[in-house]
Formats: structure tokens, sequence, C-alpha cells
């Protein structure tokens, strides 16, 4: 290994590439990592924690009329936004912290700068101080994604996912444009910080690719919510006037709002690191293809995470950073599966969700039972909260397994995580039947279930 600087030169400082460096350090490999932002990558700094963060604050409004029915007496509260934000940036900055703390632990060389592939196994950086340029065995491109914007009248207008924890000054009027989860997510945060929230989307429903039964129940609660959600709208134009942004909508009319933000998409974050110079295949969507060990079109430059745009979770990306350290610097035997990935939706109320959805089931396995539940949770007898939760399952007949499970409700994602790892050992519908619950929870609705509602055939 002489003619090389290092063994591993990760391009990226988010979860994947932070994970890949310090295992890879640890197991003895020369190490070197580029960043040019802040480590941590999306899901520290603009993505998962502080998103987490402000969907805690958003509750408290629910949480503060809710009391009353206990007996509480709650004075009006107030929020500061501007505290807020102070908190949230002051965790962050701690969190970097913590991310150069284990990678210096590690003994990971971190550059800072803005990495490109000069060829196969170099890697030159822009810092500071000029180009520096490494040699290294192997290459790992970590990048992640980065949120898009179509290209419209009025486009620079608007906001994306990236600028949304630093506003200034609060929204009273926000606008969302998009039916993802991120756009779920921002419009149920701002609602319940106090704003009037607008949601956009041009389709029949929003959460596409998630269960039809878990979209139309989270479009109601989100409405009950507060939430002005809009389906089949589209914004044509955005022009910025004295008494705001004005939104023209076609047919749907005009909606002013003080900000507008599209959530609209993410792509890889793959441009200017010098993929076609040195033959690194892409996809359409600029994603970096990759093989089942993350090797690219050359052998030498690996990838993981958003920008391979398979499966954009932060927990996928930890799980492929290591299998593609095990392959590098250890026995080669770890494996990556992307079916049965728990997920959360961190809406007002949250989603939590495992395994397939209704349709996927009838197309996979053709005959499928479904049990359904919908209920008032305990605590809502007394508070007086219109809320309600839906869970269901989905059970492939022909072998008894449950192959999805799905819920909205409070804490769906703290729920639904330990169901993922029933999910992943085969547990059928029996397993569930003879598991005994927790009382009075909600989740124990989901080994109580006992009466399916419909049994489904592929159509």
């Amino acid at each position: 290994m002489s003619e090389f600087d290092c063994d591993l030169f990760v391009v990226g400082g988010g979860s994947g590439g932070v994970r890949a460096a310090r295992m890879a350090a640890q197991r003895g490999a020369r190490v070197v990592l580029a960043e040019a932002a802040a480590l941590g990558g999306t899901c520290v700094n603009v993505g998962c924690i502080p998103k987490k963060l402000y969907s805690y604050a958003a509750h408290f409004a629910d949480d503060f009329r809710d009391a009353a029915g206990f007996g509480w007496e709650v004075g009006t509260p107030r929020f500061d936004w501007h505290k807020l934000k102070a908190n949230r940036a002051r965790e962050i900055a701690r969190l970097n912290t913590v991310y150069a703390g284990l990678l210096d632990g590690a003994g990971v060389e971190v550059v800072r700068g803005w990495a490109t592939l000069a060829d196969a196994h170099t890697v030159q950086v822009q810092t500071t101080g000029g180009v520096q340029r490494w040699r290294a065995a192997h290459i790992l491109l970590a990048t992640g994604g980065t949120p898009t914007v179509p290209d419209f009248a009025g486009r620079e207008c608007v906001l994306t996912s990236d600028n949304m924890f630093d506003l200034e000054p609060f929204p009273r009027r926000l606008a969302v444009v998009g039916g993802g989860y991120i756009a779920c997510e921002f419009a149920s945060i701002f609602r319940g910080l106090g704003a009037q929230v607008t949601q956009i989307y041009r389709g029949e429903q929003v959460l596409r690719g998630f269960d039809h039964d878990i979209r139309a129940f989270f479009a109601q609660e989100t409405r009950k919510h507060g939430v002005d959600l809009r389906v089949h709208t589209e914004v044509s134009a955005i022009a910025r006037r004295a008494d705001g942004l004005h939104l023209d909508l076609g047919k749907g009319g005009t909606l002013v709002a003080d900000a507008v933000l599209y959530a609209t998409g993410r792509v890889p974050n793959a441009s200017g690191l010098g993929l076609e110079g040195v033959g690194v295949r892409q996809g359409n969507t600029g994603a970096i293809q990759v093989d089942e060990r993350f090797r690219t079109s050359v052998p030498s430059i690996l990838a993981v995470g958003d920008v391979t745009a398979r499966l954009q979770l932060t927990p996928v990306a930890l799980a492929e950073a290591m299998v593609v350290v095990d392959q590098l610097f250890g026995s080669g035997q770890r494996s990556m599966a992307y079916e049965l990935v728990p997920t959360a939706v961190f809406t007002h109320p949250n989603i939590g969700t495992v395994g397939l959805n209704e349709a996927e089931a009838r197309a996979r396995h053709g005959a499928v039972r479904i049990f359904r539940s919908e209920f008032k949770s305990l605590k809502h007898t007394l508070s007086g909260n219109s809320e309600r939760t839906l869970m269901k399952l989905v059970v492939d007949v022909a072998t008894d397994r449950v192959v999805g499970l799905h819920m909205v409700g409070p804490e769906a994602g703290e729920i639904v995580q330990g169901f993922a790892v029933a999910l992943k050992a085969g547990a059928t519908k029996a397993v569930f039947d003879a598991t005994i619950g927790i009382h009075p929870t909600a989740a124990e609705e989901f080994v109580t279930m006992r009466e399916a509602v419909a049994d489904q055939t592929a159509s």
C-alpha cells in the first residue's frame, strides 16, 4: 500500500461517511475524510435531529390544551421562536463537536474543503490553504442529497427544508408545497407552533407510497389539527407583493403567504464531484449507481447513502457504511437488506410503518388478510382532544406471516420500531395473537386485533 497516502478516503461527513471513516480507522485502516460543511450532514444539521426537536416544540400546544381535562389550570402560553432557534443551534453545535471528537478519537484525518475526483485513486480537495491531493486505495462517496425546486415563475421566492430552522421572522402564514414526508412534517410543525399553514399537493392524496388507509386517515387528522390541506392543486407562479407572496393556484385561485416552503423532492448531491471524468456511472436523477457491495463502475470507488438514492434514511446509510467497511477491511460477510426497513413520519399525529402496504402485499402474495382498528386513545377520553389512532396489519394468507404493519397516532415511531423486530423475525399473526399486551397502552392493539376486516386477493 506504499503507493497510497491512505487506505480509505471518504468524501462527505454525514451519517454514512462518518460511520465508515471511524469504523475503518478502528480496524487499523489509514483514513482521511473531507467535508466542506458542518460535520453530521443533513441529518444532524438540517434534517432528522432539528426537525424532531421542532416537532417536540410544536406538540406542546396540544399538551397545554389537553392538560385542562386532567385538572391543570394553565395560563395563556407564549411561544418564543428566537429561544427555540437558539437552543436548537446550541444543541446542533454540540453534536458537530461530538462528531469531530469521534473521528479524532478513531484516528481519522479530517480535511475541511470541497473534494473532487482526479482519477480512480486520487482525490483533490480545495481548502483555504490551496489544493491538496491524496492517493487512496479506496474512495468512498457519501455526499448525501439536496432539496430540489422545479423551475417556474417566482422560484426565487421560495424556501427549501434547509432554510426552515432559522426563518426570520416567524411566518404567520406559511404555504407548504409538496405531499411527501418532509412537506407533511413541516406543515405539522409550523401549525403546532402557531402559523396558519396551507399545504398544497398536486396529487390525489399526500404520502404517495404509504398504505392507502394511512394516507386517507392522516389527511383527515392533519386537517383536524388545523392544516389547510389542498390536493389536486398546483402552483403556477409566485409573485412578491407588499402584503406578502402571492401564489397563483390556477383554478384554485390565489393564496397569500409570508413564506413558501417547497418540499417537492430531493436529488443526489453528486454534481461537482468529477464523476464523469473518471467514469463513475450515474442514473437519470444523478444517483451514483452501485452494486450489492456498493462499488461503482470504477472498482476502487464506492458510494453509500442518499447519493445512491436507494432508500434515503439515515439508519440505512449507517448500515450501508458498515457493509462497505466489512467488505474492505473485514470478513466480507456483511450484506444489506432493504426489505422490512421501518420508518416514521414525525407529523401530528405521528406515522409509523414497516413492511408492505396493502396494495404491495396483494401484488406480491395474492391473498392477504387485513386487520384494522381505529379508536380514541385513553388519554383523549379526558383531554377532549378529537385526535384518533389507526392501526393496521397486513397478513399473507398462505403463510400467516404479518407482512405489513402501519400506524397513525402518538408515538407511532416508538411503537413500530419494536414490532419491526417481530416482522424481521418472520412473526405470524398467530404469534401476535399469542402475545400478551401491555394494558392500557395503544401498542397492545396490535396484539389484540382478532377479526379481519377484509380478505383481499390480487386484482
